[in-house]
């Protein structure tokens, strides 16, 4: 599967057969000399140094390959280390909005919202990946997250505790289904899904701006209507998260820079996100309030 990422689809940058972090497998880990099948007699000396011996050779030849970590390559742990930090900074940041702003103040949350999309949006499109990007996009959306969800949780009591259950809910059952095959992200299950995003970005879209320009709601986000808006919302979390897996699994299998850990982070920090508030907004349709 070719990656949608535009860092990991470069032409000729990772390629699965290209050894250590795209240098090519012609030679192995810890031996100049590479696949020389003659030994010593026409390995070329490196200049400056004597000899190697056959028992010095015979060493390097047989010793264990260099692993991810001394070659600068993306691992699992590098993802989980980079995803871990930046969803605590969401987590603390939305703390700081939980207990210091007073709930029915929207204006700081509404602020911190906006700039966090400009942000993310930079991140997004930004060739090379910027930690301090990530990391300030995690604390502006965690701030503004934190403010809506104390402003519900206090109107309907207990309803974080359960969307941040359900948002875990969705993400275990996408892993699993994902890891067991009965999830396969092809291009067609890629195209389908945009497509399906798309319109319901843009359907979103339309309902805010009829909402705000004309006072005029389409019923998209109360009743029964609301309910399968949210369905389909958190559905749709879940399909970027399959992506995300995807994206990452690609990543590694090409031996892709560990910088390119963050951008991992970054797209499951989005999905989870995504996710959480879908959860919320559906929640509070079922509890019989929006």
């Amino acid at each position: 599967m070719r990656s949608s990422n535009p860092v990991f689809s470069r032409e000729g940058s990772f390629t699965r057969d290209s050894g250590y972090a795209g240098f090519g497998n012609t030679a192995q880990a810890g031996s100049p000399y590479g696949n020389n099948p003659y030994g010593t007699q026409y390995a070329q000396q490196p200049q400056g140094q004597a000899p190697m011996t056959d028992e010095q050779l015979y060493e390097l030849y047989n010793g264990p390959a260099a692993g991810p970590a001394a070659t600068g390559r993306m691992t699992l742990d590098d993802v989980v280390a980079r995803t871990a930090m930046t969803l605590l900074t969401l987590v603390a940041a939305g703390a700081v909005a939980w207990f210091a702003l007073p709930f029915e103040n929207y204006g700081f949350a509404i602020a911190a919202s906006l700039v966090a999309m400009v942000v993310g949006v930079v991140a997004s499109f930004k060739r090379t990946v910027s930690p301090p990007l990530i990391l300030t996009y995690a604390a502006l959306q965690g701030f503004a997250m934190g403010a809506w969800s104390h402003a519900l949780n206090t109107m309907l009591n207990g309803i974080v505790i359960q969307a941040v259950l359900g948002t875990a809910a969705v993400f275990a059952a996408m892993l699993f289904a994902y890891k067991s095959g009965r999830i396969r992200v092809t291009p067609r299950y890629t195209r389908i899904g945009i497509a399906v995003a798309m319109g319901f970005v843009l359907l979103m879209l339309v309902n805010l701006v009829a909402s705000l320009a004309f006072g005029a709601e389409m019923g998209l986000r109360s009743g029964p209507l609301g309910i399968v808006v949210g369905l389909v919302g958190i559905g749709l979390g879940a399909f970027f998260l399959s992506l995300d897996f995807a994206e990452i699994e690609t990543a590694i299998a090409q031996g892709a820079p560990q910088r390119e850990s963050w951008r991992a982070a970054f797209g499951l920090t989005l999905s989870l996100v995504w996710i959480y508030m879908e959860m919320l907004r559906l929640i509070a349709i079922l509890r019989g309030d929006d």
